[in-house]
């Protein structure tokens, strides 16, 4: 992994209104312990609704956790009823905006095209995109995952410069995974991590892609967290279901303790 920060997201999709989602926060404080949060990023997803209530309980009682949006616009402002813009979410001081997730991309017909114009919004606000990509079942058995992969990443980056490497991660996320309790094997998932950066090297130069973290979304679990962090390519997690259960998220934030 060389010297690059694990990043440990969990994306609650339209999962919990804004006093469970305070509960569940607090739940998951509780179950962790300062040392569990060292060497790593915690970042956490949850509705729009939820972000004030969770960024003022991050504040308040100074949890080591940062706060990430789900989606957003990719306009600053205008008649755009049900969007969202960066600078409303920067606000709010979140940091972390994901960009074309699997659900974006299948149920709401965001290309390519859209999702980079939403990455070039977040970084243009300071903001960082966390860009998803991934194939389907389908895909995969046609033998075109790494394909498909590819140009999602050249078209959702296409004019992008990233001159910190901590300004871009990309989490890699197949689609057969995500909700079905299917998981790649950390083989799987170490292999398309290492095509992945492979590819980012081309867009954005070597050095800059041996940096940037890449992350595995795809049924997360605590059973599973430890071998998918030993893979080299794999920087860190995007957590589903998973996070929504303080208990789980806490294991999966905690994997590196030892437990008896």
């Amino acid at each position: 992994m060389a010297d690059r920060l694990p990043i440990i997201a969990g994306n609650w999709k339209m999962h919990r209104d804004h006093l469970e989602a305070i509960q569940l926060v607090q739940k998951l404080a509780y179950h962790l312990e300062g040392d569990d949060y060292a060497g790593q990023e915690v970042v956490l997803c949850p509705p729009f609704i939820a972000l004030r209530s969770i960024q003022t309980l991050i504040q308040s009682d100074g949890l080591p956790m940062k706060l990430g949006a789900q989606t957003c616009h990719h306009e600053d402002e205008g008649a755009f009823t049900g969007e969202i813009s960066v600078p409303m979410l920067e606000r709010l001081d979140v940091e972390y905006v994901l960009a074309g997730h699997s659900e974006r991309r299948a149920m709401f017909g965001e290309t390519d095209e859209v999702v980079n114009a939403k990455v070039q919004a977040i970084r243009s606000h300071g903001l960082r995109p966390i860009l998803c990509v991934g194939e389907s079942l389908e895909q995969r058995e046609a033998g075109r995952a790494e394909d498909v992969v590819t140009e999602q990443l050249r078209g959702s980056l296409a004019g992008v410069t990233v001159s910190d490497p901590h300004d871009l991660v990309v989490a890699y996320e197949p689609v057969w995974a995500i909700g079905t309790g299917k998981t790649a094997t950390p083989d799987d998932a170490q292999q398309m991590c290492a095509a992945v950066r492979s590819e980012l090297g081309s867009l954005l130069g070597q050095p800059t892609a041996d940096q940037l973290r890449i992350q595995y979304g795809g049924s997360v679990k605590p059973g599973n967290i430890r071998a998918l962090m030993a893979e080299p390519d794999v920087d860190g997690v995007l957590v589903g279901g998973a996070s929504l259960s303080s208990e789980d998220f806490a294991l999966i934030v905690a994997h590196r303790r030892e437990r008896g």
